[in-house]
């Protein structure tokens, strides 16, 4: 039986729509053997609206590893996804250094000081093809920095399917290697079909780039609403065995652990 966990989830420690006891039920409705919790923390553009105080971090941890003492049927882990910035990188590893966590996601939706899926109003009467190199330019220092121990929703920049003029598979062959070189995941996220792209991150299309480059994978669904943990998960899991991954990632106390993808 496939061992099924969902890393990337939002409370309304940060932009989720609900409290983290309410992820529960339907985490084990969707029949997930671990899920945790990943609230955003942004220390490149403080005061955003979406992410979470970094002053509550303890009062989160807190929160999250007495929700998992009283849920016996589900295992409970404590994460954070946090913006990359380039320059900030001291700055995020000396706020990540002491706490307990499980794992980081570390996640590109900043160019300059605008996200890249705020609007479709960041893209228009603009060069894509500039727009696509910086951001995975971005990703790459990201992967490279050591600080995480996934890289969430890996091409982003697909969001409102503003598409480059060429074939954009060196942008994935690059960050496989980068990936690999550097011992850090990536998920799949299944959200994006929630958005106007109606697909998964990353493009289906080049998942096989990774699986030949031995890449480690999970698969989130960065879900914000109860109702979509382990959202698509089927579909992803398929689409995993298409492109001939046979693992998948897990992770406890910044530890990555491999278990069989029994398909």
């Amino acid at each position: 039986m496939l061992y099924k966990t969902d890393y990337h989830i939002h409370t309304t420690f940060s932009d989720g729509k609900a409290p983290p006891e309410d992820y529960i039920g339907q985490a084990i409705s969707a029949g997930l053997n671990e899920i945790g919790f990943s609230e955003h923390i942004n220390l490149g553009v403080p005061g955003q609206a979406w992410c979470m105080d970094p002053g509550r971090i303890n009062e989160f941890i807190s929160n999250v590893r007495t929700l998992g003492k009283r849920t016996p049927d589900l295992i409970i882990k404590t994460g954070l996804e946090v913006d990359f910035f380039s320059g900030k990188e001291k700055l995020i590893y000396d706020f990540l250094k002491e706490l307990d966590l499980d794992y980081v996601i570390g996640s590109v939706h900043y160019l300059g000081e605008l996200s890249v899926d705020n609007s479709p109003g960041f893209y228009e009467n603009r060069d894509i093809d500039e727009i696509w190199e910086a951001y995975f330019s971005k990703v790459g220092e990201a992967i490279e920095s050591g600080l995480f121990d996934i890289i969430g929703h890996i091409d982003l920049v697909r969001i409102y399917n503003f598409k480059p003029t060429a074939d954009p598979e060196k942008y994935y062959i690059k960050l496989a290697e980068k990936l690999k070189a550097h011992d850090v995941a990536m998920e799949i996220n299944t959200n994006g079909r929630n958005r106007p792209l109606g697909d998964f991150y990353p493009d289906r299309r080049f998942l096989r780039i990774f699986s030949e480059k031995n890449v480690n994978i999970c698969v989130n669904s960065d879900a914000h609403f109860p109702l979509r943990v382990g959202q698509y998960f089927d579909e992803a899991y398929m689409l995993l065995k298409e492109a001939g991954f046979k693992e998948m990632a897990v992770f406890s106390k910044r530890e990555r652990f491999m278990v069989p993808a029994t398909f």
